[in-house]
């Protein structure tokens, strides 16, 4: 049976798996979802424990993307699954303190976003074909860190595609922004922006969104689609590594087939704890899904109170990955459990794009039983990184500490020892100087490679090639832009 997607806005705007890949964003602002998210039958979570990971993606990508043959789902599988991830396992987990981390960075670019977006290139140069797409596909991006260059990693050089990559000038890690402005792809375009990530991603949309400025670009032989966890082909994807995950604790016998498991995951644009949710609705049994926040706790503030409120302070963290206000794939869960109401989350959409703020029924409310939030300090985090470092020599990025400290209050708060995963998302080494510092105060002398350096010392763990590749590489995207040029710029990019 064919995977019919519709929009969060508007019940009559539908598309094929293929044709929400192409498009990224529906109209009016609203989100690809599929009717419903199929279960898996056929197969046992047993039959999982005993497949490698490009074989789990092929199982769940198989139901959720109807419209690809099986050999097109294998090339896409086994292009984006090889080499360009330092082990086999792809997603390893890591056991440490009595906790599952599961590692999400051993990718092309160490952050989690490589899980997705080594996919992402040939998922959509395959729509484009399926579909008869003959104009240059330009993939627009906003980042709060890591999306961007796992987005430029994934689309550099493709055939057929340019890539525009906006990111908040002085909201990512050094490493984080060396990373995207050395990239070296010649269809590749990176600009930092004076102001944050909700204002980048708040530009791309309006982009998006803009039919005018769709038909001039037509007109010239372009047309947009997203690399963000707005397209259902980033989704899709990250849906796998919790299945994977799951499997492998059967595997080694820490859990038994049909146990529940928690998944705590920090979260800040809430795609990936998301594709945690429609993994759950697919095959893998979850008692409750832990959602972490960084001092930007709008998350929190919502599962507490049923209110999410945009409208305060923007705190820049040593987490920034996480530093959103707000979150734009909780609409998609906002839809389901309004009973996938199209008008009553474009109401809800409405009053947060106009007042900053929506709230929720009661009814909904009792939908978000699964969900736990919290949120962790920056001392707590530091803290983490330390208690963990300590009773372990297991090193953490920030974002990985974030989700470690509300997993801690969580069972602290209810009891509950249910077996956990904990999502792993980005390499210490993203972030040296905040993990290192957290380690210890004498480090914040040094410089930010001498500290990879020392990273290495304490970790045991070879620098990674991402890293290295950065050391001495040239800069060659200058580009800083204020938010209401982000068009003017991409129209220079593309010589329009």
């Amino acid at each position: 049976m064919e995977m019919i997607y519709r929009s969060t806005r508007n019940a009559n705007e539908t598309a094929s798996a293929s044709e929400a890949i192409l498009k990224g964003l529906a109209g009016e602002g609203g989100l690809f979802v599929p009717d419903e998210i199929p279960k898996m039958t056929g197969l046992t979570l047993d039959d999982l424990a005993g497949m490698n990971y490009q074989e789990v993606a092929y199982e769940v990508m198989k139901l959720m993307f109807t419209d690809f043959t099986e050999e097109e789902l294998k090339y896409c599988i086994n292009n984006a699954y090889d080499s360009k991830f330092d082990t086999e396992l792809i997603a390893p987990i890591a056991k440490h303190s009595g906790t599952n981390y599961l590692e999400l960075f051993h990718g092309k670019t160490i952050a989690f976003k490589d899980m997705a977006l080594s996919i992402l290139p040939y998922l959509l140069t395959v729509s484009a074909k399926k579909n008869g797409v003959k104009n240059e596909i330009v993939i627009l991006t906003a980042t709060s860190g890591d999306t961007g260059k796992a987005a430029l990693a994934g689309f550099a050089d493709v055939p057929g595609t340019r890539i525009a990559v906006f990111y908040p000038k002085n909201g990512v890690s050094p490493v984080q922004e060396k990373q995207m402005v050395t990239e070296r792809g010649k269809n590749t375009f990176v600009a930092g922006i004076t102001g944050n990530f909700d204002d980048a991603q708040t530009g791309v949309k309006k982009m998006f969104q803009d039919k005018e400025l769709a038909a001039y670009l037509d007109e010239k032989g372009f047309q947009f689609s997203s690399a963000n966890s707005i397209n259902i082909g980033r989704l899709v994807p990250q849906m796998v590594y919790y299945i994977y995950a799951y499997t492998r604790l059967v595997k080694d016998g820490s859990i038994k087939s049909g146990d529940p498991i928690n998944v705590v995951v920090p979260t800040g644009n809430f795609g990936n704890i998301l594709a945690a949710y429609y993994a759950s609705l697919m095959i893998i049994p979850v008692n409750k899904f832990i959602c972490a926040s960084n001092e930007n706790k709008v998350l929190f503030d919502f599962f507490t109170t049923g209110k999410y409120d945009r409208m305060r302070e923007f705190i820049l963290t040593s987490s920034p990955s996480m530093d959103i206000l707000i979150s734009s794939n909780l609409e998609r869960l906002i839809y389901r459990i309004a009973g996938n109401d199209a008008v009553k989350n474009a109401e809800l959409m409405k009053s947060l794009n106009e007042t900053g703020s929506y709230e929720i029924t009661d009814d909904m409310k009792k939908n978000l039983e699964q969900f736990y939030g919290n949120y962790a300090t920056e001392d707590e985090v530091a803290e983490e990184i330390r208690r963990v470092y300590s009773a372990d020599n297991y090193i953490m990025d920030t974002h990985t500490a974030v989700a470690s400290v509300v997993y801690g209050k969580y069972v602290a708060e209810t009891g509950d020892t249910t077996p956990s995963v904990i999502a792993s998302t980005a390499s210490p080494y993203k972030f040296t100087r905040s993990v290192m510092t957290a380690i210890d105060e004498s480090y914040s002398e040094k410089s930010d490679f001498e500290l990879v350096d020392e990273l290495e010392k304490l970790s045991g763990i070879k620098v990674p090639q991402a890293i290295e590749d950065i050391r001495s590489a040239e800069v060659l995207h200058k580009t800083v832009c204020d938010k209401e040029d982000m068009e003017k710029v991409v129209k220079n990019f593309l010589g329009v």
